[in-house]
């Protein structure tokens, strides 16, 4: 068991906003990052959408979580959640 998991690499790890509660134990989170363009050297944001497992539904529109790779679950998800981090909004209700 411990040859195992020193063999395997590192699992990706992303930070991004829930912005939709897709199903059952899924939400769809959205991952910003900044990038200089080739050319012009602006800094533009950059976008990307991610299915990821939330196997408690805990998660909640507008939290800020943490994701890892993980075997594929579905069609599209290959992510699980690892922590979430509530979102400004909640925290003020509370």
């Amino acid at each position: 068991m411990k040859m195992e998991s020193e063999k395997r690499s590192k699992r990706k790890e992303k930070e991004g906003k829930v912005v939709k509660i897709s199903g059952d134990k899924s939400v769809l989170v959205e991952v910003t990052r900044r990038v200089r363009h080739p050319v012009y050297g602006k800094i533009v944001k950059k976008r990307k959408k991610f299915m990821v497992h939330d196997d408690d539904n805990t998660a909640q529109i507008g939290d800020s979580v943490t994701f890892v790779e993980s075997r594929p679950l579905s069609r599209r998800k290959r992510w699980r959640i690892m922590k979430i981090g509530k979102s400004e909004v909640r925290k003020e209700a509370k």
